[in-house]
């Protein structure tokens, strides 16, 4: 006689379990986490992806989609993956959910390798990573409160149960004035919240966003990113999140990852990669945020006046000051005049650059520089007469 064996408990299943009568959090009940400003560092790992590889079948061959990837992503941080198209980002967050199966590697969840889950553990996964995707894949007969309740009501939730659960995160997200619009009534952005608000219906602890405000002019994108940090910093949500801009990066992350070609060419902390890119992708995706000169101070350059040094001082966040214009005009020791530039803060870091014009005669230009390089993160000479 063959002794019958009982599945062994998942901790996905039971956490789905409770999740499905739980209400959403409250600030005070979310875990603790990440802050936007990365004052408070986290070593939690939640997610972690060991020599991650993923093959098509192609019309000519196999295709190599990713390739070794190595990347940890900790509990309650917004973590951005970039890259130009055909990187291999969606390929990549598609594994997170198992929307895609690596061909090798491992995806690890709380140390949990997702790759050995049967069916019924991949139910629970799913319910409890969320996703949102750039187009909405709204139901256009169903309102917005139905649209936001049907996977309660495929997972079997009580109908009370759901009427609340739906009024919840139709506050949470902004949309309680259109409960009974139906999507053609909808914007854009508008759309996209109810897209999030059907994401966490099942209290998920990860949500994914693969592109999730590609589809929307520039003050939905806003909107929307400010919606998913306030949703980060409320709920404890670890974010996982991929977009070929990088001002969603800046706006939103705390670390990133450039891919190129199916690898990771690039990683760290978004201040880092934004102040001292090291990878030519980086610095080309970061191409269009960069400060352009504009035609008659590339005029000067080309023909700077009798004495003049015109100074690049650049500013990559290893100090955390801002730079303090008349401290550096008492340090140059000469007469200064601002040309152009900017500084802006990126996780509590100065990150810019400010052109300046120094007035000093040709035989003190050494000593300029070495005052010039103790003021500043990195030092060009643009020109000098």
């Amino acid at each position: 006689m063959t002794a019958h064996t009982e599945p062994v408990p998942s901790p996905f299943r039971e956490r789905a379990r409770e999740r499905e009568t739980a209400p959403l959090r409250t600030p005070e009940q979310a875990p603790t986490m990440v802050s936007f400003n990365r004052n408070l560092e986290l070593a939690t790992q939640h997610i972690a992806l060991r020599g991650l590889g993923k093959t098509y079948a192609g019309h000519h061959g196999p295709v190599e989609a990713l390739s070794d990837i190595e990347l940890s992503v900790r509990r309650g941080e917004v973590f951005g993956i970039i890259g130009r198209s055909g990187a291999g980002k969606s390929s990549l967050i598609r594994t997170l959910n198992r929307l895609e199966q690596p061909s090798v590697g491992q995806v690890l969840i709380d140390g949990e390798d997702i790759g050995a889950f049967d069916a019924q553990q991949l139910v629970g996964l799913r319910r409890r990573v969320g996703m949102i995707f750039q187009h909405f894949n709204l139901m256009s007969a169903k309102t917005v409160a139905q649209n936001i309740a049907l996977p309660l009501r495929v997972a079997g939730v009580p109908k009370a149960r759901i009427a609340e659960r739906v009024d919840e995160l139709l506050q949470l997200v902004g949309l309680e004035d259109k409960r009974h619009a139906y999507p053609a009534q909808l914007s854009g952005g508008q759309k996209q919240r109810v897209g999030i608000a059907r994401a966490l219906v099942h209290q998920p602890e990860i949500l994914l966003c693969d592109e999730a405000t590609s589809a929307l002019d520039p003050e939905s994108t806003q909107a929307i990113l400010a919606l998913l940090r306030d949703i980060n910093r409320r709920l404890g949500l670890t974010i996982v999140l991929i977009t070929h801009e990088m001002a969603v990066i800046r706006e939103i992350c705390d670390r990133v990852v450039v891919l190129e070609r199916g690898r990771i060419v690039e990683q760290g902390d978004v201040w880092e990669v934004f102040g001292n890119p090291q990878h030519e992708v980086s610095r080309t995706l970061l191409g269009s945020l960069q400060q352009h000169l504009p035609p008659d101070l590339l005029a000067r350059l080309e023909h700077p006046s009798d004495n003049e040094v015109i100074l690049d001082l650049h500013y990559t966040g290893v100090r955390e000051q801002e730079p303090d214009l008349l401290a550096i005009a008492q340090a140059l020791g000469s007469r200064v005049s601002l040309l152009h530039g900017g500084i802006e803060r990126i996780q509590g870091r100065a990150l810019g650059r400010l052109l300046l014009s120094v007035a000093v005669p040709a035989a003190s230009v050494p000593q300029l520089l070495e005052r010039a390089r103790d003021v500043a993160d990195r030092l060009e000479v643009l020109t000098h007469a």
